[in-house]
């Protein structure tokens, strides 16, 4: 068992996360139900349970139907499709964040996760992060969906053994 933990141990040593910052503030909202909502839009997370029907989306995008919601959020993304066998990346950002007094709202998908603060804290998050060694990138979205960095951004994630380039 040992050494399974120090190879898991070495294994995250050797991923780079890299974080994109987010441009929209966002909203934290219970709403009626969707159906005000344009899920087509980029970066709308729905969750339903037996007591709510819940939504974070830009503060622009924030439906007629919402009966509460708490603006005023800035978010970041771990860049790339994490494979779902690495462990506790957004434990450790979590951590992290926590050790500096800052709260967040996670938001996981399919490919990555996503993080939020309250804007009054997201610079000092920010901070915390690339004091520990996280890249931060400012990311730009194009009318098109596109994103844009600079031309000779590329990243290299070694994770299972495997290599993968991703080129932005």
């Amino acid at each position: 068992m040992k050494a399974k933990n120090e190879n898991r141990h070495q294994q995250d040593q050797e991923i780079k996360i890299i974080l994109e910052i987010l441009q929209p503030r966002f909203s934290v909202c219970k709403v009626i139900d969707y159906s005000d909502v344009d899920l087509r839009k980029p970066f709308c997370f729905t969750g339903t349970t037996d007591e709510e029907n819940s939504l974070v989306c830009p503060e622009a995008l924030v439906p007629e139907n919402t009966t509460e919601r708490d603006d005023g959020w800035k978010g970041f993304r771990i860049i790339g499709q994490l494979d779902f066998s690495l462990i506790g990346i957004l434990a450790r950002i979590s951590k992290l964040l926590a050790e500096g007094g800052i709260g967040i709202f996670a938001i996981s998908t399919y490919n990555t996760d996503y993080i939020l603060t309250k804007e009054e804290n997201f610079t000092k998050a920010m901070k915390v992060l690339q004091s520990a060694g996280y890249e931060v990138r400012e990311g730009v979205l194009r009318r098109d969906g596109q994103k844009i960095f600079s031309e000779n951004d590329t990243m290299y994630w070694k994770a299972s053994g495997q290599k993968t380039y991703f080129c932005l």
